[in-house]
């Protein structure tokens, strides 16, 4: 009878598989599923034609002449500092940016005070009637407001007896911007509800008023959600750095840039010289956006960070 003697050597047991580790590389990999989609879309639409843009830039293409598109270098940025036409664009666009996003972020902090107090009924049917505009298409509202307040037509301007040269019809894009109010008031109102009740009451108790609170404890504390919407809004009202999406017509007086360079892509079919005002554009708001997060340390209040340093 054949007996097994077993080895006297410790055996080598196989290491367990790490289940956090492969729960993780599965949640990674359903993650990009879900973003290729997203992915695909973005490299198709935007990645390759924004390069594409970039090599355009540097020559004279023209749509109707491909065939004599040449290499000429700095030459379209350098027509821009020559473009007064280009030159006012680019002021209407700041002086827009300057005139809306102030407004839009006072006007939304001020609906979501509102929408906080205890004392307001039927917050929710009043939240969705704010945020429905914003699902309307932009050429809708375009075409609402423009009827609104046309000088000939429009019941706003018969009703107060004005006129194509009073600062209603002059301030339209600004009106337009407030009309989409609803997502930035959304994402105020979500921070003040995240304001702990603790520190009201205390300031309460300390004999702070409203407006103290509001503005010692409400403003520090919802700072990044409007640093956020602050960012979110300047892009906007820059054209959204997709500066033909939504087409608006040229005009001198207050005229986005986004729209002269669709002026110039669509009229004169220079589409090497639009690039390159595409890409001032978008160094322009690169510019703006970095200031703004060098500025954000002064400013914006975020709790991780505070709690980081007591400890």
């Amino acid at each position: 009878m054949l007996s097994v003697k077993r080895s006297l050597a410790p055996r080598h047991r196989l290491p367990k598989p790490d289940k956090h580790l492969s729960l993780r590389k599965y949640e990674a990999k359903v993650g990009l599923l879900f973003l290729l989609p997203w992915l695909v879309g973005f490299l198709l639409f935007k990645a390759v034609p924004i390069l594409a843009a970039l090599g355009f830039s540097f020559t004279n293409f023209k749509m109707i002449e491909p065939e004599k598109t040449r290499f000429i270098g700095l030459a379209n940025y350098l027509f821009f500092f020559k473009d007064s036409s280009a030159g006012a664009s680019l002021f209407g666009s700041i002086s827009y940016f300057l005139m809306s996003v102030p407004l839009e972020m006072v006007v939304a902090l001020f609906l979501a005070a509102v929408f906080t107090s205890d004392r307001l009924r039927g917050k929710r049917l009043l939240r969705t009637l704010f945020f429905m505009p914003s699902i309307i298409p932009a050429i809708a509202i375009f075409i609402i407001i423009s009827g609104l307040i046309n000088p000939n037509t429009g019941w706003i301007t018969r009703l107060f007896h004005l006129s194509q040269s009073t600062p209603l019809y002059t301030l339209f894009p600004i009106i337009l911007s407030l009309w989409t109010i609803g997502p930035g008031f959304l994402i105020m109102l979500g921070a003040m509800q995240a304001v702990p009740k603790e520190l009201y009451e205390s300031a309460r108790v300390d004999g702070a008023g409203p407006i103290n609170r509001f503005i010692s404890i409400t403003i520090p504390m919802c700072s990044p959600a409007i640093f956020f919407s602050l960012v979110i809004n300047m892009i906007s009202a820059f054209g959204g750095v997709a500066l033909i999406d939504r087409g608006l017509s040229y005009s001198q007086s207050l005229s986005p840039m986004e729209s002269y360079i669709t002026y110039q892509m669509f009229s004169y079919m220079n589409l090497g010289y639009a690039s390159a005002l595409a890409w001032v554009m978008f160094i322009v708001v690169m510019v703006i956006t970095v200031l703004l997060f060098r500025s954000a340390r002064y400013w914006v209040h975020f709790p991780e960070e505070s709690s980081n340093e007591e400890i």
